[in-house]
């Protein structure tokens, strides 16, 4: 359906759990936080009911996040559930990597089309400074396997001068190395991600064109999202990279989001949504709870004000909480 402003809501990201089996230091403390109950979080019937009703209103495209999706129990059958939805077209992943070795096949299966790792750095001590986990080994094994097995695969990585200034042409050679898309994403200002540094994308750009060579814009499409992606010589996979502060794409943004304790968030950057979990909990008629789903998406906002406005019902809670 079209917002307020025009655009077309097509994409729902949909946040499974705020548990994480890694510890990034930009994401959260070493001790992790506080997670939620069991019954603080959506069922999966609820999560299922409110997709249906997503679907019927025009989206398309359904990416399952977390929190780590991989660590709740039911996942492959959640992602068969939803691709089975009338009107919904793909069902993708944004994974940490550690779980999807094992659990690649019966994704496969389930009918998975695509699957974004988040890897901030190959270098194994960088890794574990950014994860505090000794998992990079697990990480590509679970790349490989996916890739072997048809699922689209594309890295996540968030260039951050503190830690991993120094690694990001090494991110980058996967895509040399592999048909596989590494993408830049720069740091949000949210939660613990205000501690630290962002690399810019064109300082980024600029690295990997000393390093190998003159990029030439990508004539292919790449995916659902807004990032811009560049070919160059001898590489298998493409470079991307999204820049939603330097560059703000808010006037194309064709995305909601769904927490897992059932908050639609209709922007990243605002602490504002509605509360589909108490509606759906509270009895409300699946013709009521599309209407409420409708009226929200409708006053989407025009824009996020990370670049410096008020700082009026700005989000506070981490990224881990919120939904990669």
């Amino acid at each position: 359906m079209l917002d307020g402003v025009g655009r077309n809501i097509d994409y729902l990201r949909i946040s499974v759990t705020d548990r994480c089996n890694l510890r990034c230091v930009y994401c959260m403390p070493e001790a992790g936080v506080e997670s939620l109950g069991h019954d603080d979080i959506l069922t999966f019937r609820e999560i299922l009911v409110i997709a249906k009703a997503a679907a019927q209103l025009g989206i398309k495209k359904v990416k399952i996040t977390g929190g780590e999706p991989l660590v709740r129990r039911g996942i492959v059958n959640l992602v068969r559930r939803i691709k089975d939805i009338d009107g919904i077209e793909q069902v993708t992943m944004t994974t940490n990597g550690v779980l999807l070795g094992p659990m690649a096949e019966e994704l496969a299966a389930a009918g998975l089309d695509a699957v974004n790792v988040s890897l901030d750095s190959m270098n194994s001590e960088s890794f574990c400074r950014i994860t505090r986990r000794d998992n990079l080994g697990e990480v590509m094994e679970g790349i490989r396997k996916a890739s072997e097995l048809g699922i689209r695969t594309k890295i996540n990585c968030v260039p951050i001068a503190e830690l991993n200034g120094g690694d990001l042409t090494g991110i980058a050679k996967l895509a040399r190395e592999h048909r596989i898309d590494v993408r830049f994403i720069e740091l949000m200002p949210i939660g613990f991600g205000k501690n630290y540094s962002p690399v810019s994308n064109s300082e980024l750009l600029e690295m990997i064109r000393l390093e190998f060579g003159e990029p030439s814009p990508s004539a292919s499409k790449h995916g659902n999202g807004p990032a811009v992606y560049y070919d160059l010589p001898g590489f298998k996979g493409s470079i991307g990279f999204i820049s939603a502060i330097s560059n703000e794409f808010c006037e194309d943004c064709n995305r909601i989001r769904l927490t897992a304790d059932g908050n639609l968030k209709l922007c990243l950057h605002y602490n504002k949504g509605v509360a589909l979990k108490q509606l759906l909990r509270g009895g409300i008629s699946r013709e009521g709870l599309r209407k409420v789903m409708e009226n929200a998406i409708y006053s989407k906002p025009l824009h996020h004000s990370f670049n410096g406005s008020s700082a009026e019902s700005v989000e506070m809670k981490n990224m881990v909480q919120i939904g990669g």
